[in-house]
């Protein structure tokens, strides 16, 4: 098992992510490729003392970039939906 700070690489902050943190308590997280949902589960739940109710990820394809006559291609990543149980609302100021 892969410690929980290296699973969650950063969260992830956009307007969607902030619309489904006020209005359905789910968190986003950047997250290691290779990881699974239940290593992301015990992550948050070790990192942040919360109940975990629902982990729904995303794998996204990089993409292909060009500086100059070079081609390039951007890192494959994935993205974790991660639903707090209804009894950890309270605790949403932490993350």
């Amino acid at each position: 098992m892969k410690k929980n700070s290296l699973i969650l690489v950063k969260p992830h902050l956009t307007e969607k992510a902030s619309i489904l943190q006020e209005r359905q308590h789910t968190y986003v997280f950047k997250v290691l490729p290779i990881a699974n949902k239940m290593e992301i589960k015990q992550a948050v739940e070790g990192m942040f003392a919360v109940k975990v109710s629902t982990v729904n990820v995303g794998n996204f394809n990089g993409k292909l970039k060009r500086v100059g006559s070079r081609r390039g291609r951007t890192n494959d990543w994935k993205k974790a939906y991660v639903t707090l149980s209804e009894g950890e609302i309270n605790y949403t100021d932490e993350l």
